[in-house]
């Protein structure tokens, strides 16, 4: 288990006050207080990837947020051959609704591939919080901790045999957290839910000049002569970036315009690279698809943008939806999931449920530039309100309390109460 750098080149000290401006005086002085009551706590946070996906990018701001105000925190990531990665990416599909083929050796391999990573771990901490599929079974190493499963994915209609083969390791855990009511689940552990957020000063997120956005899209050979459409985010069948550029082809049609669809492909995401290969097929002058890891430049897009999409068939959350409302931008998004809890039709941007309306509703915001306008400035202040990582930071804490306060042995099951995130 190989563990992590999670500074975010901000000294420590300083990251909370950084977003007192944003949050207010009252807030930061209640986030100090909660974190204080935690006493000397440890905290470790265990996923399968430090490079690409949601899950990077929150526990990259979210670990050093943590020990910012106290609650000594790490990140760790398990390793394992591709073969272990093929049937976690089967998983990460099935929870998502896909029939899978699992075998017993399918299953041994993914027990037996976490648990030897865990042998070299030094599991020395007061609560683990496990992140996703693929580490589920570490619990089997648990000691005194607290554990929790924190599941990202759209479990709105998981494959009923792949749920019969997760459900019972995660019943061996304390508290399962998913990002939406919807995805609860037929657990005997309480469940709790608490929307994911995005942090404001991350360099995906980070203040640009003009002279900055255009130098680095310059860098990309990506022309700003016409108005930009974009969709950011790993190149996954769920993200239905064929779709995007469908979509787009239509609306292009009746209002001149360039699509750039840009993302990477998460070390744990075996399908990623045949993804982009064959949405490359669909490139041309106005069509522009990138492979490449570089939040500045998705910071880049997401500020230049005239629309910005994030059609997914399925949606955990959809951190990318955030990402372009906090920079005043409307969004159209697949009406799914988690982006249905960001956007507000007609009022941040649109939910479509199939290529004519995302091209409809493509071809309308090119159109109307005070429509633009309004939609994103009303989206901007709905991520400041709700979706920032401080409120992320403090639904954690509030969990982690619950399951430690009586002392930092293992606790019994208690029914924990829905996160009061908006």
């Amino acid at each position: 288990m190989a563990s992590v750098a999670a500074s975010s080149g901000i000294p420590e000290v300083h990251l909370l006050d950084r977003y007192q401006p944003l949050i207010g005086v009252r807030r930061t002085e209640r986030l100090v207080k909660k974190a204080r009551a935690l006493g000397d706590l440890r905290v470790l946070h265990i996923n399968s990837t430090r490079n690409g996906g949601g899950v990077a990018e929150i526990l990259s701001s979210l670990v050093p947020l943590m020990n910012a105000v106290g609650i000594a925190s790490d990140w760790h990531v398990i390793d394992g051959p591709p073969e272990f990665f093929g049937f976690t990416k089967e998983i990460h599909n099935a929870l998502h609704g896909e029939a899978v083929d699992l075998t017993d050796q399918k299953a041994s391999l993914h027990r037996e591939v976490v648990l030897d990573d865990a042998v070299r771990a030094a599991l020395d901490y007061d609560v683990v919080i496990v992140h996703d599929p693929q580490p589920l079974p570490l619990i089997e190493m648990r000691q005194r901790q607290a554990w929790i499963w924190c599941c990202h994915v759209d479990l709105s209609a998981p494959d009923p045999d792949i749920w019969d083969y997760v459900a019972p390791i995660a019943n061996l855990y304390d508290a399962a957290v998913f990002s939406l009511p919807e995805y609860a689940q037929e657990l005997s552990i309480p469940q709790h839910f608490i929307k994911p957020a995005i942090d404001p000063f991350s360099p995906i997120n980070q203040q640009l000049f003009r002279s900055q956005t255009i130098e680095r899209l310059r860098q990309y050979h990506i022309p700003v002569d016409l108005p930009l459409v974009i969709q950011a985010g790993r190149f996954d069948k769920w993200k239905d970036p064929q779709g995007v550029v469908d979509a787009f082809c239509t609306a292009s049609d009746q209002v001149a315009a360039t699509l750039v669809l840009v993302g990477n492909t998460a070390t744990d995401d075996p399908e990623g690279p045949a993804m982009f290969e064959a949405i490359c097929a669909s490139s041309g002058e106005r069509i522009i698809v990138l492979s490449v890891d570089d939040p500045l430049l998705v910071n880049a897009l997401q500020r230049r943008a005239a629309v910005v999409l994030q059609k997914s068939l399925r949606e955990g959350f959809g951190l990318t939806v955030s990402e372009a409302m906090l920079k005043g931008k409307p969004v159209i998004g697949g009406n799914v999931g988690g982006i249905r809890h960001q956007v507000k039709e007609g009022q941040t941007g649109f939910l479509v449920d199939d290529v004519p309306q995302a091209a409809a509703r493509i071809e309308e915001l090119l159109s109307d530039a005070p429509l633009r306008r309004n939609m994103g400035r009303r989206a901007k202040e709905r991520a400041r309100k709700h979706f920032l990582m401080t409120r992320l930071m403090e639904d954690w804490l509030d969990l982690i309390a619950a399951l430690t306060r009586r002392d930092r042995a293992r606790v019994p099951h208690r029914q924990l109460t829905e996160s009061s995130s908006s």
